[in-house]
């Protein structure tokens, strides 16, 4: 027997029309690439990512989806090698880098320690 299949039309409920949620933050991370990172990046005011850039940006990723939270600054910035104070100079703020990163929305919470 074949499967009978509805011809009514199914409502069509889009994420996001951009794959951006309200917030500005990418709703599928797998869809994240170099490309948009510096679309991105350019939309936050840094005109180009240097190779520090994408230290942090791969270091917060790859913290990001191994422990499934937002990775603490003060270790991130260990791990690069950066002053605390100079991360600033790269990212104007931590949800800046978060969106560059093409991470997916923090949360509430997190985005409150995130400007």
């Amino acid at each position: 027997m074949i499967p009978q299949t509805s011809t009514a039309a199914k409502p069509f409920v889009r994420i996001a029309p951009t794959g951006f949620d309200e917030d500005g933050f990418l709703c599928e991370s797998a869809t994240w690439t170099r490309n948009l990172a510096e679309e991105l990046a350019h939309e936050a005011g840094v005109e180009e990512l240097t190779a520090k850039h994408w230290e942090v940006i791969e270091y917060v990723r790859e913290r990001y989806f191994s422990i499934g939270a937002l990775p603490v600054m003060r270790l991130v910035c260990r791990a690069a090698g950066l002053d605390p104070n100079h991360a600033h100079k790269l990212f104007p703020s931590c949800k800046s880098l978060w969106r560059i990163a093409g991470l997916p929305n923090p949360g509430e919470e997190a985005k409150s320690y995130m400007n």
